[in-house]
Formats: C-alpha cells, structure tokens, sequence
C-alpha cells in the first residue's frame, strides 16, 4: 500500500508539471551554445565575490547573484535567516536548499526544521535557487522556470545556483561561523552535491534524493518530453552535470545520502551508484516516494539529528 500511494502520488505530481512545461513555440533553444558551455564546464568561480546580504526584515535578506543572468528579477536572490540567538555568528550553520518547484519546503517544511535545528543550537537560512518563486521572471511567462527546453537557460541556472550558494557561504565565514553544513532537496541536493565536489569549505551536507543523474533524468521523466523532443539527434552530453561523474572534495564520512525506495523523480538506482561513486559514505533509506518523504517524520529526524551531531562534535569547532 505504501508503494502505490508513494507513487501514485509522485505521478500525478509529474503529470501536473508536465501539463505546465514550455511547449516548442519556434523560438531559439540555444543548443549549440549549451554544448559548448557543457562541453567546457568550470565550476571554479574565481571571480566570485562574497554576498552582498541585505536585511529587508528580521528574518528576510537578499543579495545580487555574482553570477548574473542579465535578467534582475532572476538576479536578486531571496532567503531566509533563522538565527540561534543574538550571537548566531558563533553557531554552527546549515543552508536548506528546495527542489525545482518546491513549494512543500519552501514555504512549509523549511522553517519547521530550522526552529527544531535553532532549540539544537544550529543557524539555518534557505536560498531561492535560480528562477523559481520570487526569482521567476513573470515577463518571460513559462520560459521564465528554471527547467525547459532551452538547456543553455537551464545549465546557467545550474551555474549561477551553486554561485550564489558559495557566495553566501563566503558571507558566513566572513561573519565567523565556524560551521557550514548543507541539506538539499532534489535539485537542491544537485546544487549541494556539486558544491562539496568544488568547495572544501563546507562541513558536511545532507543530499535528499539527489538528481544524480540530470541525463537519466532528462531521458526518462515525462515531464522532460519537450526537452527530449528539443535534443533529438542532437549531441549534448550533459554527464559532466552528473554527480556520479564528479567527486566531493569533503570527507565522505561528513556526507549523509538520502534515498526514496519508491522515487519516479530520481530512481534509486541513481542514488545507489552515486553511492557507489562516491566510496559508500552513510546512506538513508526510506519506503517512500519523491514527494511524500517530505513529509515522513523519520527522514527530517534522522537528517537534523546527524547535522546536528555533525555540527556539535568537538572536532568541528
């Protein structure tokens, strides 16, 4: 019964996004361009700058991504900032970051975790990954997501994602907190899992259901036809996007795998060679699916409590 409805439930999830993807209009997909930036990836980011942050609010900020897209309302990145206590700069911290379309954590789960991670002694802040919510350019109607046929479009948001996260990981240590842990969802756990295989300065990072293949991904989902429809006969190997085909520079004990046993967004056989790939580091596994394990008390419990031991341990200090 589990499984039917885990998967029920991710299904008409997929036929919902798939209703409301891009439709192929005439326009330029730029996919010459997206071999190229693909064929000739670079996840340095040596001209980055730390984040600007700006407080509109005790809790919301904002800062200019470092890696614009020449579009503001994508360029202005919005979050969050749940302090532990006036001095939170001298607490571990831990960044949450959605999935693609993600409201459930967003606007719900995110800010329950962050007050159960504050009362453990954790700061939390979320990031607004590339276009989606306040980020969506609204003039570029549905062209405006992050995922559709354009796949330059797509590739720079992936890009200009992990920018933005490392920017504001810059800020943090500029601001003295001696801990930074990461917990992505889905294409957040993409945008972690490729940030701790560029970026030793990271602690430790929950990845829950990870897109661990983006091709698999692409070549398999329903609600990725158009993209499928836009790539025939087209070469553009998109491996190098791939966390199985990229290695984390932190070590593997400080990485925590989440995986869905009944996922029809990322299959757990993604999850178990990325697994593999990376040298076994500890693994969650959940009867549940792509969408309800939000919502399973176990995985956020199981999450928070090894971030927190993680955070808390005398050796991170």
């Amino acid at each position: 019964m589990r499984r039917f409805v885990s998967q029920w439930i991710d299904r008409k999830v997929i036929q919902f996004a798939a209703e409301r993807m891009p439709q192929p209009d005439g326009r330029d997909l730029h996919l010459e361009r997206a071999r190229e930036l693909v064929e000739n990836l670079d996840f340095s980011f040596s001209v980055l700058r730390p984040a600007g942050v700006k407080f509109n609010g005790p809790i919301e900020f904002h800062f200019i991504s470092p890696l614009p897209s020449q579009n503001s309302t994508n360029d202005t990145v919005h979050g969050r900032l749940f302090r532990c206590g006036e001095d939170w700069q001298t607490k571990p911290f831990v960044l949450l970051l959605h999935g693609w379309n993600d409201a459930l954590d967003h606007h719900y789960f995110f800010a329950r975790y962050a007050r159960r991670m504050n009362r453990l002694g954790l700061s939390v802040a979320t990031l607004q990954l590339p276009w989606q919510f306040d980020r969506q350019a609204r003039e570029l109607g549905i062209w405006g997501t992050f995922l559709n046929a354009d796949l330059l479009h797509t590739t720079n948001g992936i890009l200009q994602g992990m920018a933005d996260i490392r920017a504001f990981v810059d800020w943090l240590r500029a601001q003295g907190c001696p801990f930074v842990g990461l917990w992505g969802v889905s294409l957040g756990g993409l945008m972690a899992g490729l940030t701790i295989c560029h970026d030793p300065r990271i602690n430790a990072a929950v990845l829950t259901v990870p897109v661990a293949r983006i091709d698999r991904m692409i070549n398999e989902v329903p609600f990725c036809e158009t993209i499928r429809q836009a790539l025939a006969g087209k070469q553009i190997d998109l491996r190098k996007l791939n966390l199985v085909l990229n290695q984390p520079v932190i070590p593997l004990e400080n990485i925590l795998l989440v995986e869905a046993e009944y996922d029809l967004f990322v299959a757990k056989e993604c999850v178990e060679e990325l697994w593999q790939a990376w040298g076994r580091p500890e693994i969650a596994r959940f009867h549940c699916g792509h969408i309800t394990i939000l919502a399973l008390p176990g995985y956020s419990r199981r999450a928070i409590q090894w971030l927190a031991a993680k955070a808390l341990a005398p050796a991170a200090k």
